[in-house]
């Protein structure tokens, strides 16, 4: 496939891209996708048009997105429920981002690691991730499995397949791994709120200082508590973070799941969404790429 198409098909599912066309019903990029990837677009509205280039993703170039959203499809909204389970994306741990973190009564860390990416970071990604979570799986493709599987043959680090048909196999079960949690890499994670939280429940009010010093001394009181306990309020405070309309996010499409999880939507943006998927129109556009 060559770079333009790539950098295209990246480009479309991105929240940019669903801003764009939720806010301005309208997107250079979509567009374009449009014009290059549906054969015939006359007579079909959005939700069919996005759908088609999707398929684009699953035949030919399955990126990051179509990994992170099969994953979101398969396991949060197949095996588990968006009302009793939260997922994360994109969290910053250490030098390493968590690609998707799946959290129900306990949590877990997915690295996706594609046919389109190496191998090279992983050790280093999978250090930083089992100092705030206890679980870490990789998500990977067929050609990586075998490497994978001798790299990681004593590690309690899980590997799950996401194969040519789209389905999610996992072929080592992640173990929990509490040796290396840390409570400062923890902390950090944690929004002001978050943190406060914990400190209440476990000192009873906040401490008195200075703005100055006041998260130093919130670091401070939560170092006073037991790893292993942190660690638990840590995932339950987490798992807040999750809120979404449940009945408005069920007339999602597929192709858009992960999207929409991680927009912040509110009611007016699933409207104006919902109005822009039954459009039939067709803007044609001098393509950017």
């Amino acid at each position: 496939m060559s770079s333009d198409t790539s950098i295209l098909l990246n480009r479309v599912f991105t929240r940019n891209t669903l801003r764009e066309i939720v806010e301005g019903n309208y997107s250079d990029t979509y567009a374009t996708a449009i014009r290059r990837y549906v054969t015939d677009p006359s007579g079909k509205d959005n939700r069919q048009l996005i759908s088609e280039i999707y398929s684009v993703l699953r035949k030919e170039y399955r990126n990051e997105y179509f990994y992170k959203n099969t994953i979101l499809n398969k396991l949060l909204l197949g095996v588990h429920k968006p009302t009793t389970t939260t997922a994360l994306t994109e969290v910053a741990i250490g030098k390493s981002k968590a690609d998707f973190v799946l959290i129900n009564g306990r949590a877990i860390v997915y690295e996706i690691k594609t046919e389109l990416d190496n191998l090279d970071r992983l050790e280093s990604q999978i250090a930083n991730y089992f100092k705030a979570f206890t679980r870490v799986s990789i998500l990977t493709s067929e050609d990586h499995v075998d490497a994978l599987q001798k790299r990681l043959a004593s590690s309690p680090v899980g590997i799950c397949v996401l194969t040519k048909k789209s389905t999610i196999k996992e072929r080592k079960q992640p173990q929990e791994y509490v040796d290396e949690l840390n409570k400062d890499t923890m902390f950090r994670i944690l929004r002001k709120h978050e943190y406060e939280g914990i400190i209440v429940k476990h000192f009873g009010a906040l401490p008195d200082v200075s703005q100055f010093e006041y998260y130093r001394a919130c670091k401070q009181l939560f170092f006073q508590i037991d790893t292993c306990v942190a660690y638990t309020d840590f995932v339950t405070i987490l798992k807040k973070r999750g809120q979404i309309d449940v009945e408005l996010y069920r007339q999602i499409p597929y192709e858009l799941k992960f999207l929409v999880y991680f927009s912040g939507f509110k009611k007016d943006d699933y409207r104006r969404l919902h109005s822009f998927l039954q459009q039939k129109e067709v803007i044609s556009c001098t393509s950017l790429i």
